[in-house]
């Protein structure tokens, strides 16, 4: 008996109704209840969930995507909100930990506008918000560069959570600030597809196999397990983007999908993977195993030179505007009912973009 949480994991490799908030988060809350009848405690959604992944941004040049554009910043969620207020309430019905993508909107700004990842807790409440620090590549187009604020693990029932967004999963310096808090929970998040190349010229970005490089690599490091949540692209999405430009079928049907997959304290995938289905994946997580792995290479602890090696992260919300001399100007929230006003209470000093 380790002592330690054991619990089930799922990762919801699922589509989004397309540029549709509401239906999206419908969705997501049928999800939720799906996963929690099967057992999970964790439920992982994929990067930019709500209402969409914004992969026309790879298939047209800019002076081609205003009208996506427009869509996507009207569908995106201001949080706190409604929408949010649902998926906390379902979170806390179903007593499931909640980690979800979702375009955010900024409430200083119509079009600017956020790739994030909530957490939310089996109680309701939002236990972490965090913004992706730099859009990869054609996303600069989409988003808004986030900051530090959200770089934090949670402390839980089920173990210490911690999450980053697609490339952020790349970056050493990111990974290790979770790391080193503790983190025996990692979660990652990508989209459906990310093309880079007409695929029919040869050399296109596999993202299948950057993510599992990626997950055992982040696992194999943080002796911790890695719950991978993978975007899906189904008929709907695929056809809206076909019609708006036939040319791009040939580059989507053959661009590589993600893969939805769970890692273990080793490296190695310890679940089944999905990729070209939508399905819920499931997995039995014991922490407890993270613990022997650490004797061999502890890089937040006996592996490491803390004298030699010194990281500080800027954890501060960042502000468009600061005044001095009276109180900091103070936005309107989105309309929500109480309950989803109290879930997010709980960062709103530190992580809302108002505090």
């Amino acid at each position: 008996m380790s002592g330690h949480p054991r619990f089930k994991a799922a990762a919801a490799h699922v589509a989004p109704v397309f540029l549709d908030r509401a239906a999206t988060v419908a969705k997501a809350c049928d999800v939720i209840a799906e996963a929690a009848r099967h057992g999970a405690e964790l439920v992982a959604f994929p990067e930019a969930y709500v209402p969409a992944f914004p992969v026309w941004a790879a298939l047209w040049a800019p002076i081609r995507n205003h009208e996506f554009f427009r869509r996507l910043a009207a569908q995106s969620l201001v949080l706190p909100g409604p929408e949010l207020a649902r998926l906390c309430d379902a979170a806390r019905r179903h007593a499931v930990f909640v980690s979800i993508g979702v375009n955010e909107r900024s409430t200083a700004s119509l079009g600017c506008v956020w790739n994030a990842n909530l957490l939310i807790g089996d109680d309701g409440r939002v236990l972490n918000h965090h913004r992706k620090l730099v859009p990869t590549f054609y996303e600069k187009l989409v988003w808004a560069n986030g900051d530090g604020a959200g770089l934090k693990v949670c402390e839980t029932r089920i173990g210490r959570i911690g999450a980053l967004i697609c490339g952020e999963n790349t970056n050493p310096l990111a990974r290790y600030t979770l790391m080193a808090q503790g983190e025996q929970v990692h979660v990652s998040t990508y989209p459906p597809v990310w093309p880079t190349r007409d695929p029919r010229g040869g050399g296109n970005y596999d993202l299948a196999a950057a993510i599992r490089l990626r997950a055992g690599a982040h696992s194999f490091e943080a002796k911790a397990f890695n719950v991978v949540a993978s975007g899906f692209m189904d008929a709907k999405m695929r056809a809206c983007l076909v019609d708006a430009d036939p040319a791009v079928a040939a580059v989507l049907d053959a661009t590589p999908r993600g893969v939805s997959v769970v890692t273990g304290p080793s490296g190695e995938a310890v679940s089944a993977m999905l990729s070209d289905a939508e399905g819920i994946l499931y997995h039995d997580i014991d922490v407890g195993l993270c613990v022997e792995p650490k004797q061999f290479h502890d890089v937040v602890g006996g592996y490491n030179r803390f004298d030699v090696f010194d990281l500080k992260v800027n954890r501060a919300r960042l502000q468009p505007i600061a005044f001095e001399g009276r109180p900091a100007a103070q936005f309107p929230a989105a309309a929500g009912d109480a309950q989803g006003e109290a879930a997010w209470e709980a960062i709103a000093p530190t992580s809302g973009e108002d505090a």
